[in-house]
Parts: structure tokens; sequence; C-alpha cells
């Protein structure tokens, strides 16, 4: 059974860093690749980034390259973000991905429940 388990999320000041967990099971991230949404109230879900290990891949949307940082260590992919803006506040998932057909076009077999970002002073 696929599973993906978000975690790190949090109330953090504009500016700060966070540093979300992806726990997979069920499936080989040497065999998967993993990316990360967000979703911010109102506004449609964004594919933001994603870390492909067989390909040595990683992809960041222009609206976090330079700040975030996707890395995977065993069954666990991290996406390291530093200095947030109240912009970031998002709920943010991961996900399995079956295909990755274009930039910002993943084709996703799972998803995880979702992890709350608030960035706010």
């Amino acid at each position: 059974q696929v599973q993906l388990v978000e975690s790190g999320g949090g109330l953090v000041q504009p500016g700060g860093s966070l540093r979300l967990s992806c726990a997979v099971s069920g499936f080989s991230l040497d065999h998967f690749a993993v990316g990360w949404y967000r979703q911010a109230p109102g506004k449609e879900r964004e594919a933001i980034s994603y870390i492909n290990t067989y390909a040595g891949r990683t992809f960041y949307a222009p609206s976090v390259k330079g700040r975030f940082t996707i890395s995977r260590h065993r069954n666990t992919v991290y996406l390291q973000m530093k200095s947030l803006s109240p912009e970031d506040t998002a709920v943010y998932y991961c996900a399995k991905l079956l295909n990755i057909l274009g930039i910002g076009d993943w084709e996703v077999g799972d998803w995880g429940q979702g992890t709350q970002v608030t960035v706010s002073s």
C-alpha cells in the first residue's frame, strides 16, 4: 500500500525557515519521482518542486527557485524552505509521480494528506 505522510508544517515569521518531510512507503524512491505541491486559499494547486533520483534531476518552480531545496534520504523526501514570505502560506502536499510530462505538468499516482504552512508575523 502506497503512503506518503507529510510533516514539518507550522507557523513561521516572514524571513524564517521550515523543513517539510514526506515519508513514503509502498514504493521505492529509486524508481519513482516525488513532487511537492502547494495550495493557497482561493488559489489553484501549484507544482513547486520534484526530485527524480533515478534520473538525477530536480526541478523548482520560479516562485520558489533559490529559496527552496528538495532532497532525499532513504525513504524520506525533504523540502527545505528559507526566506519565507506570507505568499508562501499554503497547504503543502507531496505526491508520488508517475510521469513528468512537462514543466509543472506531472501525472500523480498518490497524494499525501498535506501539511499547513503559515507565514505571518
